[in-house]
């Protein structure tokens, strides 16, 4: 019985680590996609990126264009282009069109990433009290005496 609740607690914690299909993460914490071309050995390098979504966004192009509307994806509400698939594309073709639809998700997961970050900042800005000068003397307006 332990042997399996290893087991479960390993899948749980690669779960944790790879959210998607198809991606992994660096030690830097940048996100890879590659893929296994079928009936090869061989694999596609579909890029590396800053989010697991653009890097799962990747893989999904090209596991589409691989396998077909039969693939398992990790967005399947997302593909573009599925006419496309009736004719077979190249590794070249495949890497370029996944590197694309990567590269587009990335820089608006960092742009949506960078305008909340600004949100919060402004909001917590807003929040902080100005630290008064301890060095200037108290005009008579500013004074909270009530006599």
């Amino acid at each position: 019985m332990e042997g399996g609740t290893e087991k479960r607690k390993q899948r749980d914690q690669n779960q944790q680590e790879k959210p998607y299909r198809g991606i992994r993460m660096r030690k830097w914490g940048k996100w890879v996609a590659e893929i296994r071309e079928p009936n090869k050995r061989s694999r596609i390098w579909l890029g590396s990126y800053s989010s697991p979504v653009a890097a799962a966004r990747a893989y999904d192009t090209a596991v589409f264009y691989l396998r077909g509307p039969s693939a398992r994806l990790n967005f399947p509400e997302c593909i573009e282009d599925a006419d496309e698939r009736q004719h077979e594309l190249s590794a070249a073709a495949i890497r370029k069109k996944a590197t694309e639809v990567g590269a587009r998700v990335d820089a608006i997961q960092s742009s949506i990433h960078q305008a909340s970050s600004t949100d919060d900042q402004s909001k917590s800005s807003s929040r902080v009290v100005e630290k008064p000068d301890l060095n200037e003397y108290p005009s008579p307006e500013s004074s909270d005496d009530n006599s």
